[in-house]
């Protein structure tokens, strides 16, 4: 069964992941200096300064978590893996980029156990840190098992050009576990140049284009193909018999001089076979139907190459930083099962929402997320900011603010809607994941919708509303359109919300939440051209 894990990964790797049973391993973990790599989701609605959530804004710092990592790498039983760790310390000393490459390195040490021994894993970073990254991996994998950097062409050049060669470009590290991986060879079309300079004759029964090939052997010494064939005795490509039928199929064409020569059809090539080089998958730009608003979303057709290169239908794929779930959709949609970790209630969210847009009726498990009243007791008590997103996320509001004292100024979150089908209004989510709530925080939603002038607010309480809170939202009156009137201050709560009530607003704008396209159904393993 398909699995999305909330939680800490190297948590979930250790005590929910079982060796040896994942086919493939793709990974993208944030680091970049620029802060905005870190940004989960943006508005693409407005707000667009404030309205951003940095799901790992405290990840990558040296700390107590960092030097855990470090000492569970030294109490580890890779030692290759240990010496190096300890000699990038003395190197770098207690840095933000020794703290990623801790974590990092005691996480790919499960990553290598939960990998199947015919397994592969593709590591995708920048420029920034990829140098060490491979050390790691040669130390953890052996630099035997290295097979490739894969360098993909994410942008157009822009900036630096004055001061520097512009950086365009993200890497992609492979590796094996064992000494022979999956592998599948995967081909672009034929450039058109290329089309007509080689394959410029045509069959005029069929229209087949083709080309004539060599019918001799490369190999001199080769003294079962050596015979007599209409008339010239040499080292052939193929035993007289195959020649024969070959003639016999039409494949031949001999010259003047009766020498055959071999009838390749372009139908018949698989293509130029893809490098290391890739240059043919453009970004996510901001036209890109795919595109569903988050800063670092990569496009599906990047992981769709990865998948298919080094995993076959039915088996599993693993990504520990699932993010937006690109990894997850490819997957799916190559019919692999696949198994989706993020430390972030808000990622999965969004995943599921992703999932059920594309794949309508699709079924997987989700563990980690509250389920019932229970565990959202559970959840605010322990982070109420995730608790917030998460409950941001129950009513597909745009998540507002980040972990900074006072950032939110009273919203948690943002639902944009078109009351009229034109101009875009906004409602102000807020959440109180407290025991007890009073009359005065639905005072302080209307003083923000106010403020802010939105046209709405939604309060969302996982303890139950009270009479004045119900009478002081009535109060506040209604939001008059020409399609109705809607409660300007809302209440729900929790329970209401697993019961599937939602706010009464008209025409939500998909702007904050782009509908992810719904998949065809196929044969998905065949390539798009």
């Amino acid at each position: 069964m398909n699995r999305l894990f909330y939680g800490d990964n190297l948590t979930v790797l250790r005590n929910a992941i079982d060796d040896e049973c994942a086919d493939l391993i793709y990974l993208d973990p944030p680091f970049n200096s620029q802060a905005t790599y870190n940004v989960l989701f943006r508005s693409t609605a407005g707000e667009q300064s404030r309205a951003q959530i940095e799901a790992f804004d405290d990840t990558w710092h040296w700390g107590d978590e960092a030097e855990l990592a470090f000492d569970g790498v030294m109490a580890g039983q890779n030692t290759n893996a240990a010496e190096l760790l300890r000699a990038l310390r003395m190197f770098l000393k207690e840095n933000d980029l020794m703290a990623y490459l801790s974590m990092m390195a005691v996480r790919l040490l499960e990553l290598h156990r939960v990998l199947k021994p015919s397994g592969s894993l593709y590591l995708h970073c920048d420029p920034t840190a990829s140098h060490y990254l491979k050390l790691l991996l040669d130390t953890i994998f052996g630099a035997d098992r290295f097979r490739n950097e894969l360098i993909w062409q994410r942008t157009m050049p822009k900036g630096h050009a004055f001061t520097r060669f512009p950086s365009t470009h993200d890497v992609i590290l492979s590796y094996n576990k064992g000494e022979e991986g999956k592998w599948n060879a995967l081909y672009l079309p034929y450039r058109e140049e290329y089309v007509k300079s080689h394959y410029g004759r045509t069959e005029p029964e069929t229209g087949r284009a083709y080309q004539l090939d060599n019918t001799l052997n490369p190999n001199p010494d080769r003294p079962n193909l050596t015979y007599e064939w209409n008339g010239h005795i040499r080292v052939w490509r193929w035993t007289r018999e195959k020649m024969q039928q070959m003639n016999d199929a039409g494949r031949l064409v001999h010259t003047k001089s009766g020498m055959p020569r071999y009838k390749r059809y372009l139908d018949e090539m698989p293509g130029s076979p893809i490098t290391s080089v890739w240059t043919d998958i453009p970004p996510i730009n901001s036209q890109a139907q795919e595109r569903l608003g988050y800063p670092t979303q990569k496009p599906v057709a990047l992981l769709e190459r990865i998948i298919r290169a080094s995993s076959n239908q039915g088996d599993t794929i693993l990504d520990p930083f699932c993010g937006c779930g690109t990894t997850i959709h490819a997957a799916q949609k190559l019919k692999r099962e696949w198994i989706g970790i993020d430390i972030t209630h808000l990622a999965i969210s969004l995943i599921e929402k992703r999932l059920k847009d594309a794949f309508p009726g699709i079924e997987y498990e989700v563990h980690g997320t509250p389920k019932d009243l229970e565990g959202a007791r559970e959840l605010a008590a322990h982070d109420k900011y995730q608790f917030q997103w998460w409950a941001v996320s129950l009513v597909n509001a745009v998540p507002f603010g980040g972990k900074k004292k006072g950032a939110d100024s009273g919203i948690d979150g943002l639902i944009y809607f078109k009351p009229e089908g034109r101009t875009t209004e906004k409602a102000i989510v807020s959440v109180k994941g407290g025991d007890s709530v009073n009359v005065a925080m639905i005072r302080d939603l209307g003083h923000v919708v106010e403020r802010e002038k939105a046209k709405l607010g939604v309060f969302i309480t996982l303890a139950d509303s009270t009479g004045p809170m119900r009478t002081e939202a009535v109060k506040a009156g209604f939001y008059e359109t020409l399609y109705g009137k809607y409660p300007k201050l809302q209440i729900l709560t929790i329970a209401d919300l697993f019961a599937g009530k939602l706010p009464n607003i008209p025409l939500v704008d998909s702007a904050s939440f782009k509908k992810s396209a719904r998949e065809s159904t196929g044969e998905q393993d065949k390539l798009p051209f």
